[in-house]
This record gives structure tokens, sequence and C-alpha cells, in this order.
């Protein structure tokens, strides 16, 4: 089973690669590029801060990464313009990071 440190290391790649994906469709909207790049963002900030993280401070990581997904969710449903694959790539970013953050509860 993968420690909270490897998951999270997981997800924030998954992020990164949901991020190059909306910046790579030429339909996605600015407000989706924004919104998923400040998730891209505090998934980052989360790993930087893993070195030397106790326990709750990760869960505070993982509760911030999670809300920015709970936007970029958001944001890649309302959005008409992105491709079916650009969509998903953010939609289970989104769920890879509320189902790690249900496990650390």
């Amino acid at each position: 089973m993968a420690t909270t440190a490897e998951e999270l290391t997981r997800i924030h790649d998954q992020i990164g690669a949901a991020a190059s994906a909306v910046s790579n469709d030429p339909g996605t909207s600015p407000v989706l590029g924004a919104v998923v790049q400040e998730f891209a963002k505090k998934a980052r900030k989360a790993m930087d801060a893993l070195p030397g993280a106790d326990d709750a401070a990760l869960r505070a990581s993982i509760l911030e990464v999670e809300q920015a997904g709970d936007s970029a969710k958001a944001a890649a449903e309302a959005d008409d313009g992105p491709s079916d694959a650009t969509r998903q790539a953010v939609l289970d970013a989104h769920l890879a990071i509320c189902v790690l953050k249900a496990k650390t509860a």
C-alpha cells in the first residue's frame, strides 16, 4: 500500500498532466486555464511541504489542493470548449485528490 506522500506525488503528477492538457487544448477558456493552473500551483506547494511535514500539515496541504480541485472541476464542467479527454483529465485529477483526502480524514 502506498504512503500518503507517495499518493500525493502520484496525484501531483496527474494534476500536472491535466494542466498540460488544458493549456494544450485550444478549446479551453482562459478561465478554465487559470483555475487549473491554480490547482497545479497548490499541488506543487503541497509537494514542496512534504519533506518533514507532520500528519496535520500534510492533511492541511491535501485539503488546500482538494479545494482548488473543486474549483477546477466546476470550471471544467462549465466550459463548453475543451475536448472530452481534457475535461476528463481535470475530473480524474479532482477525484484522485478527493479520494486521498477521504483516506486521510
